[in-house]
């Protein structure tokens, strides 16, 4: 088993800035992957950004440029830098941890970007 949990989120107005993270705690196997997906009101689940325990990192193309995913292996922390919010980033981010056999996923943490 593998815990998920998230903190960060909140409201911001638009150009503004927020940081999520999200601790993974259980039986940690060394090569993994973590990430963000979100989903809006009314949308599926999407793709934010994922990083490798390699360090390989994959975003989706609405916030490249915009937001940055790191990670501390020791720690098992993954941290999402969302910088130049917009309105439509406003969703429900979800903190995702996945090995070759298992996928997990955090309680959600909202992000709503308003002025």
């Amino acid at each position: 088993q593998v815990q998920l949990v998230e903190s960060g989120g909140g409201l911001v107005q638009p150009g503004g800035f927020l940081r999520l993270s999200c601790e993974a705690s259980g039986t940690i196997l060394r090569a993994n992957t973590m990430g963000w997906y979100r989903q809006a009101p009314g949308k599926e689940r999407e793709l934010v950004a994922t990083i490798t325990s390699g360090g390989s990192t994959n975003y989706a193309d609405a916030v490249k440029g915009r937001f940055t995913i790191s990670r501390d292996n020791a720690k098992n922390t993954v941290v999402l830098q969302m910088n130049s919010l917009k309105s439509e980033d406003t969703a429900v981010y979800y903190c995702n941890f996945r090995d070759w056999l298992r996928n997990y996923w955090g309680q959600g943490t909202q992000v709503t970007v308003s002025s």
